[in-house]
């Protein structure tokens, strides 16, 4: 039989038929579990038993995230505030190129739409010109974010990131039209929200499959090679081969493509965040073999 990983708890693992729907709650035969440690969003083949199945298998991923743990995820809805706290730009691009990384497509929720007037919006808007990143405002608090969003679920396993504070657990509590999670409160001395999840588990919404998540307030992209840092940047891409030089990295070489369209059609804020991460993984793979 297969299915699908919906939680693990404790060394126990919930899965999901994929034919019949029904949940039995499995153990992990060792020969697997001690190389790659099941996760919620993995397919799986299993056997049926009273009170606990046997998963016999597990499929490849498409990916995976540890911090929240899950894989096979297909889209990732970023959340962050417009305001208390602010949002920190690094950060969010950071979650941009670890989802470019993953193959995971990114919506990004601004949320706490009503604290920031219409110039602001429209300048972070102008921030992300050509990624072709979906930028959607909004307000958690309103129950009318559930129609809004709930569509966008069908079919997809879908992971919410962001910094805590940002407003997640209240957004996870409208999909889900019930007091799922505890929602978590700012803290008036370092603007950060404490997050109150505990487990990771994914949950039936919207005819696919949203991941419970823990909040994190920090994430670090991971193995890029700084030569293919560029490749992780959708607004690069229509000028690939326009360069003066093959293989321009768009850095400081003269007759660069990528560089003529800052102002245009790449914006100044995310090539500043791309030569400043170019930089740091250079200067990471120049000491990476002393």
């Amino acid at each position: 039989m297969e299915g699908i990983i919906m939680k693990g708890v404790g060394g126990l693992y919930y899965v999901r038929d994929l034919t019949d729907g029904t949940v039995t709650p499995c153990r992990a035969r060792g020969k697997f579990r001690r190389q790659t440690a099941p996760l919620p969003g993995d397919l799986v083949s299993y056997e049926r038993a009273v009170p606990e199945g046997i998963i016999n298998e597990l499929k490849s991923r498409r990916n995976d995230l540890i911090r929240p743990a899950i894989a096979n995820i297909t889209q990732a809805f970023l959340v962050f505030a417009l305001a208390e706290p602010d949002i920190n730009w690094d950060l969010l691009n950071h979650f941009l190129l670890v989802m470019e990384q993953k193959a995971i497509r990114p919506l990004i929720l601004l949320n706490k739409k009503d604290l920031v007037p219409e110039e602001t919006r429209q300048a972070i808007i102008q921030r992300f010109l050509g990624t072709g990143y979906e930028l959607l405002f909004i307000s958690a608090l309103d129950p009318l974010v559930r129609e809004l969003l709930t569509g966008r679920l069908k079919d997809e396993v879908t992971v919410l990131c962001g910094p805590s504070g940002a407003g997640k657990s209240t957004l996870l509590n409208q999909l889900l039209g019930e007091e799922k999670m505890e929602t978590g409160v700012v803290s008036e001395k370092i603007g950060r929200g404490k997050h109150t999840t505990r487990h990771t588990e994914l949950v039936e919404v919207g005819e696919g499959l949203l991941a419970d998540t823990p909040g994190f307030s920090n994430i670090e992209p991971q193995g890029i090679p700084y030569r293919e840092l560029k490749d992780l940047f959708p607004e690069f891409q229509p000028f690939e081969g326009e360069c003066r030089f093959n293989g321009c990295l768009h850095d400081r070489e003269p007759g660069c493509a990528v560089k003529a369209q800052i102002g245009t059609a790449v914006s100044p804020e995310r090539y500043d965040y791309y030569q400043r991460m170019f930089l740091k993984l250079k200067e990471e793979d120049k000491y990476k073999w002393d």
